[in-house]
């Protein structure tokens, strides 16, 4: 289950409704009520399934950012 980190969402989701890509700042899902990107990691299970969590504190923590 995915939850949208959009303050004033906050809708969760399953993994099947949602569009899992890179837009070029790393894997996220859109939210589809609200839009919002919402980062993921990808995980290769033990079984050979693809499986992917969510990122806790993205987008709002960037580590790689410059002033």
């Amino acid at each position: 289950m995915f939850t949208c980190r959009n303050q004033s969402c906050g809708t969760q989701w399953e993994p099947s409704d949602v569009v899992i890509k890179d837009e070029g700042q790393g894997l996220l899902f859109r939210c589809p009520l609200c839009g919002a990107r919402n980062y993921v990691e990808r995980f290769d299970a033990d079984d050979g399934a693809i499986v992917y969590e969510q990122l806790e504190g993205r987008p709002f923590i960037q580590p790689d950012a410059t002033t």
